[in-house]
């Protein structure tokens, strides 16, 4: 097998031949048959999250198909295609995994971060913790779905039953959580980059009614705001932009230090809260959705080996929608 790895904080990705794995009890060999590039991989190789284990393949947006299984699975069978997301344990028994929660497990692993993931040709994955995919679906279009997707499915679940909401970042999530929300009959508002024009016509082609820069007001105060971009001012201008009782969700992993901004932002029962991870329920009712929203990805492509160039191309917001890497 061919793997991308990183072998450092902050170092470029070099390919690498390894014998194709053989899966333990409970795991999944996978052939990668697409595997989408996410900001979380971009913080794994900036060494922002202290759970991640070096050296490392990045890569959770992962789809592919079973080509072997390890003692006791049953399920999914070889030939079958999954998905292969973020969470990629948990341990089943804490009190948060007991009470449904398991996005804030006590001991979790998570796929391209605590355990090789999809920038890869192959890889091993835990049966339980695959999402079975139809297997009529384009991987290419699925595989920014598993991360960008369910993330933001999980954030804007998290903001409730707003009826205007603002996107701040407008990437690879934002731009499938803005067709959720046409199809919810919701309003966007899209926050990009101060002076990105060419994102702003994407989200309006999206159907966002207003489009501009995140150091603009928009045009009416706002039930909701999700923030995607992994910036900490943005917090207190989202604030600034909503409703009283409205609600900003944060949906990335990491994101630099929150300024101090005054209590009136706040007050007024607005609120600010994170998204942690996903659950595999978060995954059901999202891939149910799929079909019946009509969601359609925008996506580049490239080879593995140009995983360096695909993850600069995301770094610096040059896409339209999501880079995916294909073995």
């Amino acid at each position: 097998m061919l793997a991308m790895v990183l072998r450092e904080i902050g170092a470029a990705l070099v390919p690498e031949e390894r014998p194709d794995p053989d899966p333990g009890p409970g795991e999944l060999r996978i052939r990668v048959e697409a595997c989408a590039v996410c900001r979380t991989d971009i913080h794994v190789i900036d060494g922002d999250l202290p759970q991640a284990v070096y050296p490392i393949v990045p890569g959770h947006e992962v789809v592919g198909r079973v080509e072997a299984v390890g003692a006791g699975v049953t399920a999914p069978r070889p030939g079958m295609r999954v998905g292969v997301p973020w969470l990629g344990h948990a341990c089943g028994h804490c009190a948060y995994c007991e009470t449904g929660r398991e996005n804030l497990c006590d001991a979790p692993g998570f796929t391209g971060c605590t355990r090789d993931g999809g920038f890869a040709s192959h890889l091993l994955a835990e049966a339980a913790f695959t999402i079975p995919l139809d297997a009529r679906l384009d991987p290419v279009a699925t595989a920014p779905l598993l991360c960008a997707g369910l993330i933001g499915w999980r954030t804007l679940r998290m903001a409730g039953d707003a009826g205007t909401v603002g996107l701040y970042g407008f990437g690879a999530a934002a731009h499938i959580v803005a067709q959720i929300c046409r199809w919810q009959g919701r309003r966007v508002f899209a926050l990009t980059r101060p002076g990105d024009r060419d994102a702003q016509d994407f989200a309006r082609t999206l159907g966002a009614a207003w489009a501009g820069g995140s150091d603009e007001a928009p045009p009416e105060p706002m039930d909701a705001a999700l923030i995607f971009a992994p910036d900490g001012n943005l917090v207190p201008r989202a604030l600034g932009a909503l409703r009283k009782g409205g609600r900003v969700v944060c949906g990335g992993i990491h994101m630099s230090d929150i300024p101090a901004f005054p209590y009136d932002r706040l007050w007024g029962e607005r609120s600010v809260h994170s998204v942690a991870n996903l659950t595999r329920e978060d995954a059901r009712t999202f891939f149910a959705v799929v079909p019946q929203a009509g969601l359609v990805t925008h996506t580049r492509t490239y080879a593995l080996t140009r995983a360096n160039e695909a993850v600069a191309d995301h770094r610096s917001g040059a896409l339209r929608g999501a880079a995916v890497l294909v073995p």
